[in-house]
């Protein structure tokens, strides 16, 4: 909503700010139009000239002065009163719970309370928590600091330093591990717009350890919240593109068993999503050594092919040529033939068009097809395939 210094127009026809393009271009290396996200041929500049022109006039008619919307609110005074004494009181609570109750009212009184430095309030209260001296008052404080700080997404600069810092971010993952249902669902909640502005979850991880992850999976698997349980696998997502180390630390807080004991009971969202990260940590060997040692990993997985959606089928193919190329045991090429894999497998190739993934299944069954025909319960469809494969 700022008026435009200097537009320029690019190869998808739509005008920006010369300044804001060029930092999306060449600061974060973007090579898509901003609005559209349509790939980019060229990357060339054109003024628009008949638009600043258009802006000059416009500013003009207006006396040179431009409308601006006040952000007092009508509690502004209240607002006030209640953040300049927030952190002496001792009644820190009660003042929360009320300022939780104001901010509720309208979106003026939300952006009246941005503006007027309510966010740095909040997070000061919310990291008193790592004091030693922190006690159940500075913890239920933590609680209702929560409940306001959710309720705003991270939108400017100013509150994205502000929870970013390593004190705030701390805090928060404590209370996710040890906060009631309901601040537990309102950090989630924090996390997730987090992640909307790409924060980097490493140091979070080294500091944290497998106790985040704990922690994720556990409302993860929340049966009677399935808002929280949606929100975690956001969350859970987010954090595992960190880095491989994320990836060993999820494995080791026992990401893989809990998923694939998850999926048969999901709905087609979440098992897409729950099969791609089961797909990121099948990427490491300890993420396949967990898989395979499941009892029901490989019928799990094979499940979903030809099943809950076409992105599933492709998933749960990429993770089976996974294991079968990197840890393909006699115990895993036997499963694989026992709990259906080579049969879906067949009936994935007999869908036309030819694909990577399919490409992936061939490769699974040319690589364990000798092992397959030693058993007495193999496909003799299978048997013909290979033969055709032999004879082109």
């Amino acid at each position: 909503m700022e008026i435009m210094k200097n537009p320029v127009t690019i190869s998808t026809g739509l005008t920006y700010e010369k300044k804001n393009l060029e930092k999306w271009f060449f600061t974060y290396k973007k090579k898509t139009c901003p609005a559209t996200m349509q790939d980019l041929e060229n990357f060339d500049l054109t003024p628009n000239h008949t638009l600043k022109r258009l802006i000059l006039a416009w500013q003009d008619q207006k006396d040179n002065s431009l409308p601006v919307l006040s952000p007092i609110s009508v509690k502004h005074d209240e607002l006030i009163a209640i953040l300049t004494t927030i952190e002496s009181t001792p009644f820190k609570v009660s003042a929360l719970k009320k300022l939780r109750a104001i901010i509720e009212v309208s979106e003026e009184i939300k952006v009246d309370f941005v503006q007027s430095g309510g966010i740095d309030a909040l997070c000061r209260i919310i990291v008193q928590t790592l004091t030693e001296s922190s006690d159940f008052i500075t913890f239920r404080a933590c609680e209702e600091a929560l409940g306001v700080l959710h309720q705003f997404p991270i939108s400017d600069d100013a509150s994205k330093e502000l929870l970013s810092k390593q004190e705030c971010m701390k805090s928060m993952a404590i209370m996710l591990q040890r906060g009631s249902a309901e601040s537990r669902m309102h950090t989630l909640t924090i996390f997730r717009n987090m992640s909307k502005i790409e924060y980097d979850w490493n140091w979070v991880v080294n500091d944290q350890g497998t106790d985040l992850f704990k922690s994720l999976l556990e409302l993860l698997s929340d049966e009677i919240s399935p808002k929280a349980s949606s929100c975690a696998l956001d969350v859970f997502t987010d954090i595992l593109g960190a880095s491989k180390k994320t990836k060993l630390k999820a494995i080791e807080a026992g990401a893989v068993c809990l998923l694939i004991e998850l999926l048969p009971e999901s709905n087609r969202s979440k098992c897409e999503k729950m099969l791609q990260l089961i797909k990121h940590l099948c990427e490491c060997a300890e993420g396949r050594l967990a898989l395979v040692d499941h009892g029901l990993g490989i019928a799990v997985i094979t499940k979903n092919i030809l099943r809950a959606s076409e992105v599933a089928t492709k998933i749960a193919i990429k993770i089976l040529w996974l294991i079968s190329s990197f840890h393909p045991t006699e115990k895993v090429i036997e499963e694989m033939l026992i709990f259906g894999t080579v049969k879906k497998l067949l009936g994935f190739l007999h869908i036309g068009g030819r694909s990577s993934t399919k490409d992936k299944a061939v490769k699974i069954i040319k690589l364990h097809a000798k092992s397959w025909k030693q058993y007495p319960c193999f496909n003799t469809e299978l048997e013909n395939y290979l033969r055709l494969i032999h004879d082109s």
